[in-house]
């Protein structure tokens, strides 16, 4: 009997080592990770891939911005989630394997947002704007394959709109 108590003892002391050490994920960069400046100016502990685009509007304008690339699943679930600013020629492209609806939310994003839903072709489709912390989805009007998120009221401060043309990267 107690043979079968010290077991149990040392069979909770063990767990609770492991689960201390477990991986639990932390907000500072790993020891081999660096640590990533946004355009937003913001830091985060993995490196996104960030490239320049340009949106001709129907007019010809030419709209630049710096854009940062979320092309798997763990980037596109955590987009802009947390951040507190967003610079003001800067965004989040959101890149998916093929043309479909689809849809976003602002689950603990801090910052109202604009998103331009994007076809194949890089024509804007649909544009809508979106409030802080709310889960309400916010469904493109028809098929795309990029989404664009940018400060609240870029598109329309640009003079961009649906049908407009977006350079994207190769």
């Amino acid at each position: 009997m107690r043979t079968a108590v010290a077991f149990l003892v040392l069979l909770f002391a063990s767990l609770l080592l492991v689960a201390g050490c477990g991986g639990g994920e932390s907000s500072t960069p790993k020891q081999n990770e660096p640590a990533a400046t946004n355009p937003s100016g913001t830091t985060q502990s993995t490196t996104l891939d960030s490239t320049t685009i340009a949106i001709i509007s129907s007019d010809g304008t030419r709209t630049e911005l710096e854009v940062e690339i979320a092309d798997n699943d763990a980037e596109r679930e955590r987009g802009l989630m947390e951040r507190t600013a967003l610079a003001e020629n800067a965004g989040m492209l959101f890149v998916f394997d093929r043309e479909q609806r689809l849809s976003f939310w602002m689950k603990n994003t801090l910052i109202p947002l604009s998103v331009a839903y994007i076809a194949s072709d890089g024509r804007i489709v649909d544009i809508q704007d979106m409030q802080p912390h709310d889960e309400t989805p916010h469904p493109s009007a028809g098929p795309a394959r990029y989404a664009l998120e940018v400060n609240q009221g870029f598109f329309g401060d640009h003079g961009i709109g649906v049908g407009d043309m977006v350079e994207l990267p190769s």
